[in-house]
């Protein structure tokens, strides 16, 4: 039997849906047995939110101060302890978990598997490479630890339902002190985050400027949609570079995706291939963004865009 440990993600108050994802993931391996562990200063409320996802046997709690904030360098030595006794150990593969799993890899002496997008088996996967132009499948040996980050956007979030045990546990790794907290910032919005949101609309290079992208502002207000852009309209200053969708950015999987102005180079493909409805929007019919996309609209985006929100507005 498989056993599984997923590292939860989270704000220290709310779970990320990428774990969610992630406990798809790790459901579809045969026979699994999925325990998720949360490592905070408070971690009860994230654990509560962990043991009602579906596929969930148990939820293990790590209480410590110095996990008040998610550094790599401070949980990665308690992860590993834990992850001694399991088969499998996964996150998402976001900002978080690319940083944390690739230290716990190496402090269990094992290889790890970045951007898991589909099970075949207890140790068999498949993942992307040359900016998604290529799938390989992976087959980890018997015996070796499986250490991988998960691609979420490939997976559905694990549906509400479980009611998993949560158990408290004490781990002894010594919690390295060379590496502290100093600061964050981020940037407040009223809008969805980009990474989870079930609308999104981004915009590309035809934008022009930074000023005029308070189109696809306005037009995702409209729909209550997070906002993206391509690489070509961050490089152009139009946006900051947490906006970006593609291989270099966010790989994004939203209900509903509006290109507005990107012509669809590959590495941006990549990132909104798992959409469930592409909406592209472009003046040049030869675009490659509408060879993918469920409904094309050729036109100016200035005189589309407006009509649109008139549309949805009832006027």
């Amino acid at each position: 039997m498989s056993t599984v440990l997923i590292v939860a993600e989270h704000d220290g108050h709310r779970l990320s849906p990428a774990t969610a994802r992630t406990v798809t993931c790790a459901s579809r391996i045969p026979g699994a047995a999925v325990t998720i562990v949360v490592l905070a200063a408070e971690p009860d409320a994230i654990a509560k939110e962990a043991a009602a996802l579906t596929g969930v046997q148990r939820v293990l709690t790590v209480t410590q101060a110095p996990n008040v904030h998610t550094l790599a360098a401070v949980l990665a030595p308690q992860i590993a302890e834990l992850g001694a006794g399991f088969t499998h150990l996964m996150a998402a593969s976001t900002t978080f978990g690319k940083d944390v799993m690739p230290r716990v890899a190496a402090l269990l002496d094992a290889p790890q598997i970045s951007d898991l997008m589909a099970v075949e088996g207890e140790r068999r996967f498949r993942r992307p490479i040359y900016a998604g132009n290529a799938i390989v499948t992976i087959e980890v040996p018997a015996g070796v630890k499986v250490v991988a980050t998960v691609r979420a956007a490939s997976f559905a979030v694990a549906a509400p339902g479980g009611a998993a045990a949560i158990e408290p546990v004490t781990v002894k790794a010594a919690v390295p002190s060379h590496t502290r907290f100093i600061g964050v910032e981020s940037g407040a919005s009223d809008r969805p985050d980009l990474q989870s949101a079930a609308r999104v609309v981004s915009g590309g290079r035809a934008l022009g400027s930074a000023e005029n992208f308070k189109h696809i502002y306005s037009l995702a207000d409209r729909l209550g949609a997070a906002v993206g852009a391509s690489r070509a309209a961050v490089d152009a200053g139009y946006v900051p570079n947490e906006l970006q969708v593609g291989q270099t950015g966010k790989i994004i999987a939203p209900e509903l995706y509006v290109a507005v102005g990107i012509s669809g180079a590959i590495q941006h493909l990549t990132g909104i291939k798992d959409a469930r409805t592409i909406v592209a929007i472009n003046k040049d019919a030869e675009a490659p963004i509408f060879e993918v996309a469920d409904i094309g609209l050729v036109g100016d985006l200035f005189t589309v865009l407006p009509e649109i929100e008139r549309a949805l507005a009832g006027k």
